[in-house]
């Protein structure tokens, strides 16, 4: 018998989907993980964030998800009106053109897990 665990929640899940050129795609990945995220991190606007490649669709470069969670919807207001304006501008001015975002939010309404006795999750 399963044991299925779910945590009921209002935490804002911020997604920005991005499509970079192939020919900087990692120093744009480095640039991410080393400056932009640790910026946004800073913050303390949201609680954690995950980089996703984004498989099977790269005709104009390859895709990335870069994905944030805040506790709440003022968390994530807060971070739109005093961080993202010089955060974003910061990212255009250094990569142009060369990498197209956009942007979703997402309210998290349930979240869990499934556990199945003797068998582990790698």
């Amino acid at each position: 018998m399963a044991f299925l665990e779910l945590l009921m929640t209002n935490r804002i899940l911020y997604n920005v989907t991005c499509s970079v050129d192939t020919d900087i795609h990692q120093e744009w990945l480095e640039w991410m993980l080393k400056r932009h995220i640790p910026d946004v991190m800073k913050t303390g606007m949201f609680a954690d964030f995950r980089i996703c490649r984004i498989t099977g669709y790269e005709e104009n470069g390859m895709s990335f998800a870069i994905q944030y969670t805040a506790s709440a919807i003022e968390d994530y207001n807060n971070y739109m009106q005093n961080f993202a304006p010089a955060l974003m501008g910061e990212h255009t001015a250094r990569f142009g053109d060369k990498v197209s975002a956009f942007r979703t939010v997402l309210e998290i309404l349930h979240e869990g897990s499934i556990s199945f006795p003797g068998v582990s999750a790698n």
